[in-house]
């Protein structure tokens, strides 16, 4: 039995500046934007390539808005997604090598924390 993970939930303050900030500035597709009721609205975008996807929205969680700490997205070319964050006006890090592949690191407008990592250059098991 495959057991897959498809969706993650990411807690924000404002969801149409974090819908915005996702599919405008780091590049995720928007999949839907639906209010259910006055009490529930259910935002899901995805990363290009990813079998994942992230909900934001009113009514989901109970988590405080940017506690999801750590979130990972893995990439092939690490430069080309560090210059395609940087020219959509993401604030994010330089790239740094702790020897178990590159990673730059951003957050989203209420603090949430990504890090993007390239595998490429480590040798094979």
């Amino acid at each position: 039995m495959d057991w897959k993970l498809e969706l993650v939930l990411v807690p924000v303050s404002d969801v149409d500046r974090a819908r915005d900030f996702y599919a405008n500035q780091v590049g995720f597709t928007l999949d839907h934007d639906h209010r259910v009721n006055e009490n529930l609205r259910f935002v899901q975008l995805t990363p290009p390539g990813s079998g994942c996807s992230i909900a934001i929205g009113e009514g989901l969680s109970d988590a405080p808005a940017g506690s999801a700490p750590n979130l990972q997205l893995v990439v092939p070319d690490i430069q080309e997604a560090h210059r395609h964050l940087k020219a959509n006006g993401v604030d994010v890090t330089d790239i740094s090598d702790p020897g178990w592949g590159e990673f730059v690191y951003f957050k989203d407008p209420d603090g949430n924390q990504w890090a993007v990592q390239c595998m490429a250059k480590l040798p094979a098991m």
